[in-house]
Order: structure tokens, then C-alpha cells, then sequence
């Protein structure tokens, strides 16, 4: 059967249903809101409103209730959550915090924020999280945080990482924003940090349009995290708060309207997440056949919640390359509703190396002098190279795609053809050979 990328057919041309999660229950609230004539309540000064408006603290008690902490803190990102999360824990300048270098660029911005150094280290080649080993050998004596990543919707090694954390006395910083409702044992993702930071953007599995969540158990921590919020400098004197670290604070507040969509959400979690679960589980049993294909391990006592589905793929058995296999795929498939100009969900590799951007290569942050890389306070010598995290290069130049054709909404018939144009590529890759 002739590929769609050389002149034939293709296994699929009509629109794949959308990933569309949001209902009637979302219209009643947002009308609840607009005819209450609150569509946000905070203030930046020490009152009340200081802590925002009745459906924002109702969301924080429904998602603390949910995830089983002490408190569960509001912004509007998850960008805005990690920023928070780091000012509240002390990062000075040339403190040092090993990130990941396969993630979303925001999880390794975020010690630039206060003229912390983001030290990068590699990732598992199986799970994609941080490596233990690598962190361990990127540890000094500035070393103050680890920002650890469920990446894919997988939680990250909590009982190593965390206890190479507690030998060296630094604080986790858990960015879930691709794993809510995965689980470690019997614990949510999100909860095994010192700070966990949720994303509740419009592609995440559940969303407010845009919005995060930060949880923890510590109680300074967070009323840190609430005054960075919202305009600490302007509230510490009447409040009493005598710790002015990093207190210069920053609108980061979520709205009436999202919190009301939110809490609306939150309800739908756990729902979305198993749908996620099982058609996945399908799929790979359509899929494990193919030889070059490598699925997704997923951790001993973990639960996956599969933001996105990263599979690996060896050319040496395929005799072709990824790019090959893979454009050809996308050729045989079609668009996803309300995503339609993307063309078929399906991405070679992930996200360049973040180390590889111009931003370390050239090392600017702040001003032309290179501020914070080269001053008095950066004492590490930064390893921003080309090498410098072996395994996140194969997988992003070699190995990795990911696609998201396993969402909700997707049913057998729609899973089938995704199947059928992974197979036919694959009984057909001579077409391509030549």
C-alpha cells in the first residue's frame, strides 16, 4: 500500500475530535460569578481581600481537601507558581539550582528570576525525570534547590531524589504540571516536594483557560508564596513580616472567573486522567508489536497520567530514521478539532535542550554584562555545552517523539486509525528506505 507521503492514500482525513473538557457546570459558574459583580477581590495592601475573593479560597480549600495538604495557593500560571515557589525558599544571588534540561523552559528560568544559576543536569533514559546520579555529581557548596519535573505525567524518583536532597539539606521544588492525579504509592503527584507547583493551562489536562496551583505543608512557606503574590513590598510592614527576602512582590492572581472554572474542574480529574489511562493502555496494545518501538516504562509503585505519550525509536532496527518514520506517519493522519493548524498531534523530540538556548550559550540575562553568569556571585564554572547532558541530546536529536492522539474524546475507531498509520509506515518503511 502506497505512504500518503509518497502519493497514496492516507489512513485517516477526517478531523480527530477535540479535547474539550469544559461544560455546562463551567457556564453556571462563570454566570454565578458575573451576576455576583466579583470578578476579582484582591488586594494589594494587609486586609481581608489581601487573600482574594470568595470563589479563589473556596478553590484553595477544595484543592488542598483533594491533594491532602495544608495549603494549596492560587496564581495565574504555573511560570508564576515556580517564581513564587523560589523566591519563598531564599534563593539569593549565585545560589545554584539543578534543573532539568527537557522541560518547559519556565522550570529552569525560574532561579534567573532572583539571580539564582540554573545548573543543569541529565535525565533518566527510561522514565525522562532528573537522574539522581547527575544531580548528585552537579552538587556545590552554592547548591540551595532542586527543581525536579514529573515529566510526561510521570512523578519523578521521590524516595532517591528526596533523600539525596535531605543529605545535602536542599529544598524540592516538584513542577507537576503534567501530572496531576499520578501517583506515587498511594500519594499524589505534586504533594513530595517541599513546593509542588500545578499548571491549569488551556492544553493541560484539566484548565481555567490559565492558572496554577501551589501546594505544601510548610506554613511559612506558603504565607511566603501568597506575599510574593501579590505585591509583598506593600504589605510585609502592616502584616508584621520581619524576613525581607525577596520580598519585592508581583501580581500573580488568579480571577473570580478561573477560580470558579477551576473548582468545576478539579471535580473532573480524576475522570479525565483514567480515560487518558485506558486509551493509552489500548493503544500500546496495538502498538508493542512493532519492533522499533520502544513504550513508555512507567515507574515501580507510580501511576502515569500521560500528558503526552513518549515513545522511543531505534533506527538501527528500523534501518530509517526517526524523522523519516515519523513524518511519514503524520502524513497518513489528520488535525485535531479546535487544533486544527497544528496538523496530527505528533512531535519529533521535545523541546531543544535548554541549555543549547541563546540565553546560556550567550549567557545575558540581566542587562549586557551578563548578570548573574559572570559577577562576584556566580562562583561555579557554568557547563552550558554542547555534552552536557548526554541522554536529553539522544533522545531529543535521535530517539524521542511524543503525540497526544489519546486524549479524551478519542474512541477505539479513532485509536485504531493511529494504530493503522504506525503500522502501515512500518510494513511499507521500504518506500522510504529508497
Amino acid at each position: 500500500m502506497k505512504l500518503a507521503i509518497n502519493g497514496g492514500t492516507p489512513v485517516r482525513k477526517e478531523i480527530f475530535p477535540a479535547y474539550k473538557v469544559i461544560g455546562n457546570e463551567e457556564k453556571e459558574a462563570v454566570n454565578r460569578v458575573l451576576d455576583s459583580g466579583i470578578l476579582s477581590k484582591f488586594l494589594g495592601s494587609w486586609k481581608p481581600d489581601f487573600y482574594g475573593g470568595p470563589e479563589v479560597q473556596q478553590f484553595e480549600k477544595e484543592w488542598a481537601e483533594f491533594y491532602g495538604v495544608k495549603h494549596a495557593i492560587s496564581v495565574n500560571s504555573n511560570t508564576s507558581g515556580l517564581f513564587s515557589a523560589i523566591g519563598a525558599i531564599g534563593i539569593e544571588p549565585g545560589d545554584e539550582v539543578i534543573v532539568s534540561a527537557y522541560t518547559m523552559s519556565a522550570s529552569a528560568i525560574a532561579p534567573l528570576v532572583y539571580n539564582g544559576i540554573p545548573v543543569f543536569a541529565d535525565i533518566e533514559p527510561d522514565y525522562f525525570c532528573l537522574d539522581v546520579n547527575s544531580i548528585e555529581k552537579k552538587i556545590t557548596k552554592r547548591t540551595k534547590a532542586i527543581v525536579v519535573v514529573d515529566i510526561f505525567g510521570l512523578p519523578y524518583d521521590v524516595e532517591k531524589i528526596n533523600a539525596l536532597a535531605k543529605k545535602y539539606n536542599l529544598y524540592v521544588i516538584e513542577d507537576c504540571a503534567q501530572a496531576p492525579f499520578s501517583h506515587y504509592k498511594s500519594k499524589l503527584a505534586g504533594t513530595f516536594g517541599d513546593i509542588g507547583v500545578f499548571s491549569l493551562n488551556y492544553h493541560k489536562h484539566i484548565h481555567s483557560g490559565e492558572g496554577g496551583v501551589v501546594v505544601t505543608n510548610n506554613d511559612e512557606l506558603a504565607e511566603r508564596v501568597r506575599l510574593i503574590r501579590n505585591h509583598a513590598e506593600a504589605v510585609v510592614e502592616a502584616k508584621g513580616e520581619t524576613n525581607l527576602i525577596n520580598m519585592i512582590g508581583f501580581n500573580y492572581r488568579m480571577t473570580e472567573v478561573e477560580a470558579a472554572i477551576g473548582r468545576c474542574q478539579l471535580k473532573k480529574l480524576r475522570p479525565l486522567v483514567e480515560e487518558r489511562q485506558k486509551n493509552v493502555e489500548y493503544l500500546h496494545s496495538q502498538l508493542k508489536d512493532i519492533p522499533a518501538l520502544t513504550l513508555p516504562k512507567i515507574r515501580e509503585n507510580c501511576t502515569h497520567s500521560f500528558y503526552v505519550d513518549a515513545i522511543k525509536f531505534d533506527m538501527s532496527v528500523a534501518g530509517i530514521s526517526r524523522e523519516s518514520y515519523i513524518n511519514a506517519v503524520k502524513a497518513e493522519l489528520a488535525g485535531t478539532g479546535l487544533r486544527e493548524d497544528e496538523g496530527p498531534l505528533i512531535g519529533i523530540g521535545y523541546v531543544k535542550p535548554l541549555y543549547l538556548q541563546p540565553l546560556y550559550q550567550k549567557q545575558i540575562a540581566y542587562g549586557s554584562k551578563q548578570f548573574p553568569f559572570n559577577s562576584p556571585y556566580c562562583e561555579s564554572k557554568l557547563e552550558y555545552s554542547k555534552g552536557t547532558c548526554p541522554v536529553v541530546e539522544e533522545m531529543h536529536e535521535k530517539r524521542l517523539f511524543t503525540h497526544e492522539l489519546m486524549r479524551p474524546g478519542m474512541e477505539k475507531k479513532d485509536l485504531d486509525d493511529v494504530a493503522r498509520a504506525f503500522w502501515k509506515v512500518w510494513e511499507s518503511k521500504t518506500e522510504l528506505e529508497k
